[in-house]
């Protein structure tokens, strides 16, 4: 059992706190100001439509849905936490194109969100791999190391955004040198890249690089994200715009098939259409699952499932059970 955010049930925690606190205060008040008009027997009678008794049991129950939306912000998570054995494993980096032609929405929902629901899906597969991610555009940086947290893997791959790069362009050469600093450097095996990207504004220097990232022992897979008819690409801020050349005239981006396949075969591995090839996870989990595996410590995995719907429907639950109970009166 874990928090997703931690801090965000600290944060729940100060919340209940200071409101408990406050009611309290607010409490006394009242009873103070009762007891200047004289017994509070006596004052009772004079107030027969008010009860201490209902007022404290519905803020103890406002109290506790308000702690359970607290717990469901957090998100609680049950699974495997750790795993203090052996596990055979490759070194798996995931090299996301986060560029603004990522936006295009010649694949539905659009590029993006294509790319990222695939990178998602293959980390579920990849579950007995080390995996870490890369984001490039216009510069390449490293999003999280090598890990067997696929949960943080999974996080951190929903949040790529072109915002996190604000340099455009595709720079891919980058993205292979911070995958090569990554891996243990004296290792030239168990390592594979896994770049997927449109291949839009290609640097020059990424099929060199991949030769070369190949000769240390990094393997490279291409998978391929939009339609060679390609589209104009969205602007974030005017969905109903698009980004636009120096005459004033919508751009259009196309996939770079012949880049990202030549990319693929300096690698020595493949290049998957994601568009038009079934089952490219699978696919790529296969020839994954055929390099070279060596023995590592599996440490922590970060296999959970969310339980915050369960909160959500208590906290619901108590509050509709408040709205209908009656209690006595004092």
């Amino acid at each position: 059992m874990r928090f997703e955010h931690d801090i965000r049930l600290l944060i729940g925690l100060t919340v209940l706190i200071a409101t408990v606190i406050f009611y309290r205060y607010k409490q006394r008040s009242k009873e103070a100001a009762l007891k200047q008009l004289g017994e509070i027997d006596l004052v009772k009678k004079l107030f027969p439509n008010y009860s201490l008794k209902r007022e404290n049991l519905k803020f103890a129950g406002s109290m506790t849905a308000l702690a359970l939306l607290f717990i469901a912000w957090a998100n609680p998570q049950y699974g495997v936490t750790s795993n203090t054995g052996k596990q055979l494993s490759s070194d798996v980096m995931i090299a996301l194109d986060v560029s603004n032609s990522m936006y295009a929405t010649d694949i539905q929902p659009s590029r993006l969100e294509r790319a990222k629901n695939f990178a998602l899906d293959l980390v579920h597969e990849l579950r007995t791999e080390r995996i870490g991610t890369i984001v490039f555009a216009g510069h390449a940086y490293l999003q999280m190391p090598l890990t067997s947290d696929y949960s943080a893997a999974s996080l951190f791959l929903k949040a790529a955004d072109p915002e996190q790069v604000p340099t455009q362009g595709t720079a891919i050469a980058e993205a292979i040198d911070i995958a090569e600093e990554t891996f243990t450097p004296e290792s030239k095996r168990y390592k594979v890249l896994i770049i997927i990207s449109d291949g839009e504004d290609q640097d020059s220097d990424a099929i060199k690089r991949a030769e070369t990232a190949r000769k240390n022992g990094l393997l490279i897979f291409t998978v391929g994200v939009g339609t060679s008819e390609g589209d104009f690409i969205p602007l974030r801020d005017n969905s109903k715009d698009f980004k636009r050349d120096d005459e004033g005239q919508p751009v259009r981006t196309r996939l770079n098939e012949k880049m990202m396949r030549d990319l693929a075969d300096a690698g020595s591995g493949a290049y998957y259409n994601l568009a038009s090839t079934t089952d490219v996870v699978k696919i790529l989990k296969s020839r994954i699952d055929a390099v070279q595996k060596r023995e590592v410590a599996a440490g922590k995995l970060g296999d959970f499932d969310s339980l915050y719907m369960y909160f959500v429907f208590a906290a619901f639950v108590i509050l509709i059970g408040e709205f209908f109970y009656k209690p006595a009166d004092n």
